[in-house]
């Protein structure tokens, strides 16, 4: 009978065992399924999908900062590049400098004015001229803020006869403003001055 007793005890020691076995492992598959889970979650918030053309396209969700040299230099050619392409037609030209002043502090405005007075303007319809610039490079540095930024360029003005190609320097710098349909990388140009200017080369045309 003892024999028995001890059969039925060490039964439901090894029965207690194996369920204790049982529901250990499943709180461990519980868990690691909730952490993977969490880890999914995670990884398709930082992905949206953008509709073009009827095609479902996959970007990535990004933190600012990791993208401020990148958007800093885009913000800054895409300015220098409202701000100097002119055509010979006023309605361009009133267009294409409200998209640059959007972009930029008083500085920027104070040198279209000076330009204004001086009939720069009036001289680019009067000749038919058209102005283009084309971006070289933008050296950024972001370890200050605001963000120093210098911008190297080319103009080219388009004549009747000739066609004039000017180097192009600037520089200034970069502070955050809120995002908006007209300023949207979300900075501001301040202190924006004009390096070097000068005429390189004339072609005959």
């Amino acid at each position: 009978m003892f024999q028995k007793m001890k059969s039925i005890q060490g039964a439901f020691a090894h029965v207690r065992l194996f369920t204790l076995v049982i529901v250990v492992l499943s709180f461990c598959l519980v868990a690691f399924t909730i952490y993977k889970s969490m880890l999914l979650a995670a990884k398709t918030q930082d992905r949206i999908y953008v509709l073009a053309n009827g095609k479902a396209i996959e970007a990535f969700a990004s933190e600012k900062k990791e993208n401020i040299p990148v958007e800093i230099r885009d913000h800054v050619k895409m300015f220098h590049f409202y701000f100097f392409t002119l055509d010979p037609d006023e309605t361009v030209i009133k267009k294409n400098i409200g998209r640059a002043l959007y972009m930029a502090d008083a500085s920027a405005k104070r040198l279209y004015e000076n330009l204004k007075e001086s009939g720069y303007y009036n001289n680019i319809i009067s000749g038919n001229i058209s102005q283009k610039i084309e971006i070289d490079s933008v050296a950024v540095n972001i370890d200050q803020y605001p963000y120093y930024f210098k911008c190297y360029a080319h103009q080219r003005l388009v004549r009747a006869t000739s066609i004039l190609t000017r180097s192009l320097i600037s520089e200034g710098y970069v502070r955050n403003v809120s995002r908006s349909d007209n300023n949207p990388h979300g900075f501001l140009l301040e202190r924006w001055t004009t390096l070097e200017n000068k005429d390189l080369n004339t072609v005959e045309r």
